[in-house]
């Protein structure tokens, strides 16, 4: 199960993308969402793809691996697409099935609706797939840091983020347990019905909750007894170091966003 498990994954393959400050790549994510919301023509998605591929590639990790994290996603995409076919009635009718009519605007508004998630999710995997979790809160830490002024702690939101990223792994890992428990026990999910194995999954959410609190109340005990305390003065382990690197690899996003300013207002326009 771990090994099926991809969010929240670090793969170290030593790229220029990996020696990234974790600042530039939240930023460049950021952009890069715009963007994607932007794409409004297959052209741009075309464009917004080519970028996506080149970056991925760049990392030095296998691109079915990306493909991998869109795999949880696949039922919310199926969704989307069959609600713009279904309530979409733009452009020219192609054809109708029963009380259904399908139209050209739908089809093509609901292939643009799935691009854009797979562009936006597919690529945004490089935020934890290249950034270790505590260089990635670190970062956010700081992008967090103008909250103070709403009176809002970073650090807070930060140690949770954490927390969750560190406790996927063990939530995934203690299923696993069980699943192996009651498989020495006789059960095999493979030769159920769809519906029972649906039955059984949701018995494992009981076991799976009570394990994770308790390894929560175990986390804070840990913390409490050596001391820790949220928002006190200390040093940072990872000491974050801005370089030109992440000055060009932003400028590179900016200029994606640039163009797909003048893309839109070429069309719009």
């Amino acid at each position: 199960m771990q090994n099926r498990m991809i969010f929240g994954r670090y793969y170290d393959t030593g790229s220029w993308v990996h020696s990234l400050d974790p600042r530039a790549k939240v930023a460049a994510m950021l952009m890069y969402m715009v963007a994607i919301f932007m794409v409004s023509t297959f052209i741009e998605a075309a464009a917004v793809f080519l970028f996506a591929i080149v970056i991925m590639q760049s990392t030095r990790i296998p691109l079915s691996q990306f493909l991998r994290s869109l795999k949880p996603l696949i039922f919310i995409m199926v969704f989307i697409f069959a609600f713009h076919l279904l309530f979409d009635a733009s452009g020219t009718r192609m054809m109708a099935v029963g009380p259904f009519k399908f139209y050209s605007g739908g089809l093509e508004r609901g292939i643009l609706a799935v691009v854009r998630m797979i562009l936006f999710v597919g690529f945004t995997a490089i935020l934890t797939f290249t950034t270790p979790p505590a260089k990635l809160t670190r970062g956010l830490e700081d992008f967090f840091r103008p909250l103070k002024i709403l009176r809002i702690s970073p650090a807070r939101i930060t140690l949770m983020i954490e927390i969750a990223l560190r406790f996927i792994p063990t939530v995934f890992e203690e299923a696993e347990k069980i699943l192996k428990a009651q498989s020495s026990r006789g059960m095999d999910l493979k030769d159920q019905p769809l519906a029972k194995k649906a039955k059984l999954l949701i018995s494992l959410l009981v076991p799976v909750t009570v394990s994770a609190v308790r390894r929560a109340m175990e986390l804070v005990d840990s913390m409490e007894s050596r001391g820790y305390r949220l928002g006190a003065p200390r040093s940072k382990f990872h000491a974050l170091d801005w370089a030109r690197r992440d000055t060009v690899f932003i400028l590179v996003f900016v200029v994606l966003l640039g163009a797909m300013l003048a893309l839109n207002m070429s069309v719009y326009g």
